[in-house]
């Protein structure tokens, strides 16, 4: 955790005073979190912020994948579903044929940046070159300015929202008129969180993944798309091409002055930006 954070969380702790005070027996509130590994940083620094605000409160967060937290929510698994993509047209059917009302909460923006290892010299690549490289049409990084190596492509799994907006952004194409989805290419590996893409870049020299923006660091090398560089700005003006945003969805509208609405409106605070913003995402808020 980085100081800014370790800031926000000791106000919370004097403007409670935490340090004096303490939770009655048996008043105990539990926030359950479940689903998306890329909302998954945000969900637990706003976590740790507002159990520090509200000492009484206990904030759990999962991350099995957006699916699996739309899965939890129709199943009365969890309070909030963490989800980096929509909820489907079947899930919502799901949801309302259990008495479950679904409401999307957009807590930040994230762009999608393609991540490759320091050492390769390519800088950015058009949307079309990252489809051909997916798809397998482009194996070589020698076919797009790089070195004679075969690529490494690397993909989240299935199930995962990251996966799905990477499908529908780059993966899904008009030919004609007509929306042509491209599979990726057989021999691909999956991986099962934005954090295990990042990993997989940083040891492998001739991959190329895709994760979330906050997952970008100094150990790995965002490529521009489309001549674009992906960060806070340029996901903001919309030029970055692979961007999104990220939701936490509730059954129904949360009463307002309970801790679900607190907790899924705290991204439109000046506290939450300043976390959102802190962790590397794009907060919907600018004070």
């Amino acid at each position: 955790m980085n100081m800014r954070l370790k800031r926000l969380i000791m106000a919370a702790l004097v403007a409670t005073g935490l340090c004096t005070s303490v939770a009655v027996a048996g008043e105990v509130d539990t926030l359950v979190l479940d689903g998306s590994t890329t909302v998954g940083p945000i969900a637990k620094a706003f976590a740790e912020y507002y159990m520090a605000k509200h000492p009484g409160v206990n904030v759990t967060v999962n991350e099995s994948g957006s699916g699996n937290g739309a899965k939890s929510l129709i199943n009365s698994g969890c309070s909030i579903a963490n989800m980096s993509r929509f909820m489907k047209d079947n899930e919502f059917a799901a949801a309302v044929e259990k008495g479950v009302m679904p409401v999307a909460h957009v807590v930040a923006m994230d762009g999608l940046p393609f991540l490759v290892h320091p050492s390769n010299p390519v800088k950015g690549l058009t949307v079309q070159q990252v489809r051909a490289i997916f798809s397998g049409a482009i194996s070589n990084w020698k076919e797009v300015g790089g070195p004679d190596r075969e690529i490494v492509v690397v993909s989240r799994d299935t199930n995962s929202g990251t996966y799905e907006t990477f499908h529908g952004l780059v993966m899904t194409h008009d030919v004609d008129g007509e929306k042509v989805k491209e599979k990726i290419k057989d021999g691909a590996e999956y991986v099962g969180s934005n954090g295990g893409i990042r990993a997989r870049v940083q040891s492998t020299p001739a991959a190329i993944g895709y994760a979330g923006l906050g997952f970008v660091d100094k150990t790995v090398k965002a490529l521009e798309v489309n001549g674009v560089y992906p960060s806070g700005q340029t996901v903001t003006s919309g030029l970055y091409p692979v961007s999104r945003p990220l939701f936490m969805f509730t059954n129904g509208y949360p009463k307002l002055g309970s801790h679900i609405h607190a907790f899924v409106t705290l991204h439109l605070s000046e506290q939450g930006q300043e976390i959102v913003e802190d962790i590397g995402f794009v907060p919907v808020t600018h004070y």
